[in-house]
C-alpha cells in the first residue's frame, strides 16, 4: 500500500469550493499534501490546501497540466473537462471517480439511459434536443402537463429543473437539450450515499430524508435516519447498491431517489461525489463522508457508516433581497443551542438563495433535533452587511 501520511504523495482535487474544502479537513488530519484547481482566487479552498492554482475546470490544457502534477486525482464538481480525465487515465494516471463514471452522470440524459439499460427504477422520461423540440411535443401532444423539466447539463442546486405545468412555463426555459420526465406523486425524498474503494469493498449510510424549499426548489433540511419504515430503508439501500455496482465507481455515490405513494423506490440522480445530504454526517457518524472519500479513493479499508446519533442538517442560503458582502444574523443565538454546529464555507459574497454554508443539530431523539433545526432555521439569516446598514 503507497504511503499516503506525512510523505511526497500529492492528491488532486478539481474544484475549489465547499466540498473540498470540508475534504481537506480530512487531509489535514492525515498530513497528506494536496493541490486543487478552481477558477476563482477567492475559492473556499484556497487557504486549506498544501498549492492553490486558479484555472478553468473545463479546459482541457489547464486540467491535464494540473493533473499531470499530482499522484491521485479527484473532483468535488461534476463540470470538469472529462477529456482531459480521459487522456491522463491512458497515460497511466489514477482518476477517482474515473472519467467513465464521470460521463455516464455529467449529462443527465445519458445518465436516465443508463437506468434504463441497467434496470434501475427510474421516473419515465424522454430526452429533446433542445427546447423548440419539446415545444413541438407539446404541441404534438405526444407530452402532457405537469411534467418534470431538466437541462441535460449545467444544473445545479436547483438550477436546471422545472415543473412544467402550462405553455407558459415553456417560455423562459434555457434552450440546450433537455429531458421531459414523469411527474411523481412521492411520499419522502430520500438518499443514501454508497461508498466504494477501488478493492470493490462497498458500504452504504443510513437512509437520510430531504426537506425541500417549495420555491427555490433546494434542499432545507436533510434528517438521519429517515421517518421511514424499515423494509422501506432497506430496499433503498439495495437499490443504491445495484446503481453503485451498475456504474463501478470508486469514491462516493450520492443516490437520489423518491418513495412513491406504493412505497417503490424511483432513482431521481446521483453525484459520484461528497454529497449536501451526508453534511450530517460530521457531526453524527462514526466516519464522516469525506473521511470515507479519501479512504475510498486511496483505497484503504472503509469506515463505518453508522450514526452515533440522530441528525439533522440545514442548509444556510442567502436571504432574497440580499446581495453582497456576507453577514451572519443572529449566528450567536443559534450557537446557544444544544447540539448545533454551524459550519461557514468561506464566501465572502452572498445572493439569494446561495448556499453560504450549512448548520448541524444533533440529539439523541431525532423529533427533538428536528425541532432545533426549525428553530436555527428561524433565527438565523444570512444577509448582506451593505443591504443591512
Amino acid at each position: 500500500m503507497a504511503n499516503y501520511f506525512s510523505s511526497s504523495f500529492t492528491l488532486g482535487i478539481l474544484g475549489g469550493g465547499q466540498l473540498g474544502k470540508m475534504l481537506l479537513y480530512e487531509t489535514r488530519k492525515f498530513d497528506i499534501a494536496t493541490r486543487v484547481l478552481d477558477p476563482s482566487a477567492e475559492a473556499p479552498c484556497r487557504i486549506a490546501c498544501d498549492n492553490f492554482e486558479q484555472g478553468d475546470l473545463m479546459d482541457f490544457d489547464t486540467v491535464y497540466s494540473f493533473g499531470k502534477k499530482v499522484d491521485v486525482l479527484t473532483f468535488e464538481i461534476e463540470s470538469v473537462n472529462v477529456e482531459a480525465l480521459e487522456k491522463l487515465e491512458l497515460e497511466g494516471h489514477t482518476v477517482y471517480p474515473s472519467a467513465a463514471t464521470l460521463r455516464n452522470i455529467q449529462d443527465k440524459g445519458i445518465q436516465k439511459h443508463f437506468y434504463k439499460k441497467h434496470h434501475i427504477p427510474t421516473a419515465p422520461f424522454k430526452v429533446y434536443e433542445d427546447k423548440y423540440q419539446l415545444q413541438e411535443a407539446v404541441v404534438r401532444k405526444e407530452l402532457h402537463f405537469p411534467f418534470v423539466w431538466k437541462s441535460c447539463t449545467g444544473g445545479y442546486d436547483g438550477k436546471g429543473v422545472s415543473i412544467i405545468r402550462d405553455a407558459e412555463d415553456l417560455i423562459p426555459l434555457s434552450e440546450g437539450a433537455c429531458l421531459a420526465e414523469k411527474m411523481i406523486p412521492f411520499k419522502n425524498e430520500l438518499a443514501v450515499i454508497v461508498a466504494r474503494n477501488a478493492s470493490g469493498e462497498m458500504r452504504t449510510y443510513p437512509v437520510v430524508e430531504m426537506e425541500f424549499h417549495p420555491e427555490a426548489n433546494q434542499v432545507e433540511y436533510v434528517l438521519c435516519p429517515a421517518r421511514i419504515d424499515e423494509a422501506v430503508a432497506e430496499k433503498a439501500r439495495n437499490v443504491a447498491l445495484s446503481v453503485s455496482e451498475a456504474f463501478a465507481h470508486v469514491g462516493l455515490l450520492a443516490v437520489e431517489m423518491f418513495q412513491t405513494q406504493e412505497d417503490e423506490i424511483l432513482v431521481n440522480e446521483v453525484a459520484p461525489r461528497p454529497h449536501n445530504s451526508g453534511h450530517y454526517s460530521i457531526e453524527a457518524s462514526y466516519t464522516n463522508q469525506f473521511e470515507q472519500h479519501l479512504r475510498a479513493i486511496l483505497d484503504l479499508p472503509l469506515g463505518n457508516t453508522q450514526s452515533k446519533v440522530a441528525g439533522v442538517m440545514v442548509n444556510l442560503v442567502g436571504a432574497e433581497g440580499h446581495t453582497g458582502a456576507v453577514e451572519y444574523e443572529n449566528i450567536e443565538n443559534i450557537m446557544a443551542m444544544e447540539g448545533v454546529t454551524p459550519h461557514i464555507y468561506g464566501k465572502k459574497q452572498t445572493r439569494p438563495f446561495r448556499k453560504m454554508g450549512h448548520v448541524t443539530i444533533v440529539n439523541p431523539d431525532m423529533a427533538h433535533a428536528r425541532e432545533t433545526a426549525e428553530a436555527v432555521k428561524k433565527s438565523i439569516n444570512v444577509i448582506s452587511k451593505e443591504d443591512h446598514e
